[in-house]
């Protein structure tokens, strides 16, 4: 028996197509472990995702009452809905197994990891799905020394290519 989101990472179809992805969690964030969710969403959420209209730049996900939710995640409203239309920055729930959601709350509670959405995306069935992020924040030396790092393979990188010319 095989479990999506166990030990083992799932690799990412090419069938799976991007709505939007954070990339500024991966900056302020060590991410430790990934998780696919399901998400909660009316018919308007997933008309508006459709056409790609979303942003999970100051999105964060957290427990309440033994659920977790997705906050700040900004899904604009459907241009040909009606009154029926959804809250832009609504509170979305995530669906998880028991035990997965037990797990993603203990991190969070008992070592003070943070759970970051780190791209939304139609999976093969045409369900949308949001890859969470297990976390923990990374502290300002940490980030310059990343980009220290970076910038000195870009210039490597750049001499041996004018070395070989």
């Amino acid at each position: 028996m095989s479990s999506k989101s166990g030990g083992a990472k799932k690799k990412r179809n090419e069938t799976d197509r991007l709505i939007t992805a954070n990339r500024k969690a991966r900056y302020n964030y060590t991410i430790e472990s990934e998780v696919e969710t399901g998400l909660v969403l009316t018919g308007t959420e997933v008309k508006s995702l459709r056409e790609g209209k979303s942003n999970l730049e100051q999105a964060y996900a957290g427990e309440k009452e033994g659920e977790l939710f997705l906050y700040n995640a900004y899904i604009a409203e459907y241009e040909k809905g009606n009154r029926f239309n959804h809250r832009p920055r609504r509170a979305r729930k995530l669906l998880l197994h028991r035990r997965e959601l037990n797990r993603l709350i203990m991190a969070t509670r008992r070592q003070g990891m943070t759970l970051a959405p780190l791209r939304l995306y139609f999976n093969e069935k045409g369900r949308v799905k949001l890859m969470l992020g297990l976390a923990r924040g990374k502290k300002m030396q940490d980030k310059r020394e990343r980009e220290k790092e970076r910038s000195w393979q870009r210039d490597k990188a750049r001499l041996m290519r004018a070395k070989r010319l």
